[in-house]
């Protein structure tokens, strides 16, 4: 009996043995085999993008919002390279996914043969790893070996390139239950010794600050941070991408730091003498000039998941390789332990400080009864989803805002591009969010430019249900380009006005949903609650806001935390 079966037959069995439920992608003709064996299974289903980068954000969203591994699907040549902003998107971000690319036939390859591209090549610098199978019986462990890289240390996008040919030949299906790989042992367990010290440290620490990121929320982290901010009571800030993983509505939160942060999180991360760093790089946005924040005597702790992001831009004291939710398991394990015990005096003179700080009421803004605030708009989408939805972004002002102004007490619950800043990930982060988690509320706050780079997406909504809110925070400018240029470059905009936008609510209502356009600010209310009472429907909200309204804080490039902009006054 001859148990063999086609590439693109494994292909798909591996999809299913990893517990794949949905497949984003677009066909092409170095992957037709492939959506044939799609077409005759039911393990999982199919999202058909209507552009390729598309298809990465929102296997990128459904990673972010569910924790399980992303899986997109496209073809050679153009298919590959249009997604390779997906793909650099995801990789600064540390998000977890499996792409399948098409390739011509192997016996092609080299030969610039019809949407031939270098795929391992291009890819290369963008991936945690990629993979061109040149075997078929190779396929089901590469498939695996993605599958595991992907998910496990520092998690990441791997690529999986198959030509054509492969897809085609035949081989006895086995799908290993595990791989072992003499060149890649990530490690979980942080160093007993390593911890120690730093429990020495914080409870001996007089401006103690715990400065927490990404790796967080990766690790399913939130539940022992909380944990340990509760039981230290010390200061709380998490970055852009940590939002969620300390819950906002604490006082111990002291909001986000870094370049549009808070004034009270900058001053505290500039001038405590212990800083904890959990799961965060100490990125440029974060800490400014790095001499201007090495200025300041400290000791430092930083615990990654990721040998080469310790010290990479910041001096530390005490650093601790290891997976942060096992990390901060064992240091609270050993604060329990502990017979030492914080100071409580010198904990309450630096409360007292930061409290001082936050007076400053660095995120209040001028109201306005003529025109609409774009953080008002945030504000009300908070107050209307009682803080519990899922926020997707774009890149921009509205991004800032949305993380100044919208409170996150869950991690998973805010999408956005950090590392890379990609316009256009917005729509289909939505998509991906909703595809992983059907019965949750799902918003987007977005810009006028942002939302045209992958609005072709509205058509994937229409045909998979999916409902989406959109709040279009429309200034008619490419907002942080105009911020910019105002500040650094003497008022000179240079194209970054956007005088020829199209008729949003005619646009929407083409591609089957319900479009409004709201202009006054006493419609805000009304116009946001009668879009998410449409539950059945994407409403797409234009709010013609403040188009001279920047976001503060600001701390300018080549700036120290302390260097702070909080407001027109201090150009």
């Amino acid at each position: 009996m001859n148990n063999e079966i086609t590439g693109a037959d494994i292909v798909v069995r591996c999809l299913a043995e990893e517990g794949v439920e949905h497949v984003f992608g677009y066909p092409g003709g170095a992957v037709l085999y492939i959506y044939d064996a799609i077409f005759k299974q039911d393990k999982f289903q199919h999202i058909l993008v209507r552009h390729e980068q598309a298809a990465i954000h929102a296997a990128d969203a459904y990673s972010r919002s569910s924790n399980k591994v992303g899986v997109a699907l496209v073809t050679s040549g153009p298919g590959v390279t249009n997604a390779v902003t997906g793909l650099a998107t995801a990789y600064m971000d540390s998000i977890p996914m499996v792409i399948i690319s098409g390739q011509v036939p192997t016996h092609a390859i080299g030969q610039d043969a019809f949407q031939e591209c270098d795929t391992v090549g291009i890819t290369r610098p963008c991936v945690k790893h990629n993979f061109l199978v040149k075997d078929v019986k190779d396929l089901a462990e590469t498939m695996k070996k993605a599958f595991y890289i992907a998910s496990t240390g520092r998690p990441g996008p791997v690529l999986v390139d198959i030509p054509k040919d492969i897809t085609i030949a035949k081989h006895v299906y086995e799908y290993p239950q595990e791989v072992e790989m003499r060149s890649y042992k990530p490690v979980d367990k942080g160093h007993a010794g390593q911890i120690r010290k730093a429990v020495q440290l914080l409870l001996t620490a007089e401006r103690p600050m715990i400065y927490t990121g990404g790796g967080v929320i990766l690790a399913n982290a939130a539940p022992e941070l909380n944990q340990l901010v509760d039981k230290l009571g010390y200061p709380c800030t998490n970055t852009l991408m940590g939002l969620g993983g300390y819950r906002s509505t604490s006082d111990k939160f002291v909001g986000m730091p870094g370049m549009h942060g808070t004034y009270e999180a900058n001053m505290a991360m500039q001038h405590c003498d212990v800083l904890i760093a959990v799961g965060a790089r100490f990125d440029d946005r974060v800490i400014g000039n790095p001499k201007h924040f090495a200025s300041s005597p400290r000791k430092i702790v930083h615990i990654d998941i990721d040998p080469s992001s310790i010290s990479k831009r910041v001096k530390v004291d005490v650093p601790i390789v290891g997976n942060v939710k096992d990390v901060l398991q064992e240091l609270l394990a050993q604060l329990d332990a502990a017979e030492t015990k914080p100071n409580a005096h010198a904990i309450g003179e630096w409360w007292k400080q930061i409290n001082e700080w936050r007076k400053r009421e660095c995120l209040k803004y001028p109201t306005s009864t003529e025109v609409i605030k774009p953080q008002s708009v945030v504000q009300k989408l908070w107050e209307v989803t009682k803080g519990d939805a899922f926020i997707t972004s774009d890149v921009g002002q509205h991004q800032m805002w949305a993380a100044q102004y919208y409170g996150f007490d869950q991690p998973r619950r805010w999408i956005n591009s950090g590392g890379l800043g990609t316009m256009g990930v917005g729509l289909p982060y939505a998509m991906g969010v909703q595809m992983a988690n059907p019965d949750a509320t799902v918003a987007c706050v977005t810009g006028e430019a942002s939302i045209q780079m992958c609005i072709q997406e509205l058509a994937t909504c229409k045909q998979y249900h999916l409902t989406p809110k959109i709040i279009l925070l429309n200034n008619r400018y490419l907002g942080m380009v105009r911020q910019w240029q105002q500040i650094d470059y003497g008022s000179r905009y240079s194209e970054s006005y956007m005088d020829s936008l199209p008729d949003f609510d005619k646009l929407v209502e083409a591609f089957g949903h319900v479009g409004m356009t709201i202009t006054k600010p006493g419609d805000v209310d009304g116009a946001m609650r009668d879009a998410f009472a449409m539950k059945d429907k994407l409403v797409f909200m234009n709010f013609i806001t403040d188009r001279d309204e920047n976001v503060w804080p600001m701390v300018k490039a080549g700036k120290g935390l302390t260097e702070m902009l909080l407001g027109s006054e201090d150009l």
